[in-house]
């Protein structure tokens, strides 16, 4: 647990959400309400959905041509798979992007609620709900996915957490792509939850941990380089040369 949170407490981004946690909080406590743990539920679930969301249809979509935007791909998620133990590649490298995803959701919240709570109570609860509910959430979340790749002693929570996101990365890199503990109901929900057949029948050592691309496709080796990788991924093959 402590490797962990040495890694949590080193995120870039959680240490720009804690501020805005810690004012959230305090809103929270100052004006309590038992419809506010409401808000801090309803937070932490859209804060899953959404997790599952950008996982299957941000990070995993099609590999963009353009080489600029595959670049920023990479450093987002790609070199996360082709280098699953390396914890640089846990998080994107835009640690700005969960504050200002919070502010825009707190933002929408606050209007939608405005006509029929008043602006202060549809502040207090767009802070309570997003604030507290969705980045105790995702704080969860990156908790979850550090312990599944780290190599330490884990327990019960630690290996069922470890042996379901290792599902995605290293049997079939189109399903399972919830990852906070107990969220299994997503994947079902959406028909992405892992199925051996299915996941045999995709399998190719080859391109696994490349997401489907040829590991020497030109688009991963530009981004490598202009992500100063220089070393080949250990698990694919290079292809041999008359």
């Amino acid at each position: 647990m402590i490797p962990t949170l040495g890694i949590l407490m080193n995120m870039g981004s959680l240490q720009r959400l804690l501020p805005f946690w810690l004012a959230g909080l305090a809103a929270m406590i100052a004006w309590f309400s038992p419809w506010l743990l409401l808000a801090v539920i309803y937070g932490a679930a859209v804060q899953f959905v959404v997790e599952y969301a950008m996982h299957r249809f941000l990070l995993h979509r099609e590999p963009p041509v353009d080489q600029p935007t595959f670049n920023a791909l990479y450093r987002s998620h790609v070199g996360h798979h082709e280098f699953p133990g390396d914890p640089e590649f846990f998080t994107g490298d835009d640690h700005w992007y969960p504050v200002r995803f919070g502010l825009a959701s707190a933002a929408l919240h606050t209007l939608v609620l405005w006509p029929f709570l008043g602006l202060g109570p549809a502040l207090l609860f767009a802070a309570t709900a997003l604030f507290v509910g969705s980045v105790s959430a995702f704080a969860f979340y990156e908790y979850c996915h550090t312990l599944a790749h780290l190599n330490v002693p884990k327990g019960r929570f630690g290996k069922r957490v470890t042996q379901r996101h290792m599902l995605h990365h290293f049997h079939d890199h189109r399903a399972t792509y919830h990852v906070s503990f107990g969220m299994e109901w997503i994947d079902r929900l959406f028909g992405t939850k892992h199925d051996a057949v299915d996941a045999k029948g995709r399998f190719d050592r080859q391109t696994m941990l490349s997401m489907g691309m040829d590991p020497e496709d030109l688009r991963l080796v530009t981004a490598r380089k202009a992500h100063g990788i220089g070393r080949f991924p250990k698990w694919a093959t290079r292809r041999r040369t008359a």
